[in-house]
């Protein structure tokens, strides 16, 4: 359980990289042009929650319900590529039925933040890394997460309107490759396991 600032510093890159806030910005700005109301500190610790629960029961919760990660992975991969779809082709899937205060969560804290991609990475880095270290790293990037989302409204103005909408189409397109990436390859280890 000792501190480690390498594994900190690995386990903050991995999570950046797969949380990719920055790509997601588009789809914050998205959902509240929808009049989606996005509460920064709610979203960053409901995300931090479910990491965190995950990390630790996620396998666990998964197997009670007779579901492997790489089933939940496809599952995750085909929501994503609704909101890549939503993003390019200015459809509306994600209608605005949940209650008030619980929009912002799905589609953003998860799976967006807190989803499959995440979950693995969290998973394989258990196998390697000291778990504190991995909770500092993830601690610091939901630091990183909350920063962005408190300054949505003055990124959006930087920008303006058209920046924003070529960033929103180059990012749609983004979250699709990722979600078609993230359904084949699991979808390929689930169709060998049922091969055999």
């Amino acid at each position: 359980m000792d501190i480690n600032s390498l594994e900190i510093f690995s386990s903050f890159i991995v999570l950046f990289a797969v949380i990719d806030m920055l790509g997601s910005m588009p789809i914050v700005v998205s959902l509240r042009e929808k009049g989606i109301e996005i509460s920064p500190l709610k979203t960053t610790l409901a995300a931090f929650v479910i990491l965190m629960l995950f990390m630790f029961l996620g396998e666990a919760l998964l197997s009670l319900f007779g579901v492997d990660l790489k089933s939940f992975s496809v599952a995750g991969a085909i929501v994503l590529f609704i909101i890549g779809l939503e993003m390019v082709c200015g459809l509306e899937i994600f209608k605005q039925d949940s209650p008030a205060g619980v929009s912002s969560l799905v589609p953003l804290a998860f799976p967006l933040l807190a989803g499959p991609g995440t979950f693995t990475a969290l998973l394989s880095m258990r196998a390697e890394y000291s778990t504190i270290n991995i909770t500092i790293g993830l601690i610091l990037n939901m630091i990183w997460v909350y920063t962005l989302l408190s300054s949505t409204k003055l990124m959006a103005r930087l920008m303006g309107a058209g920046g924003l909408y070529v960033l929103k189409k180059f990012f749609g397109i983004i979250v699709l490759a990722m979600a078609i990436k993230l359904f084949t390859s699991n979808l390929a280890i689930l169709i060998e396991q049922v091969g055999h």
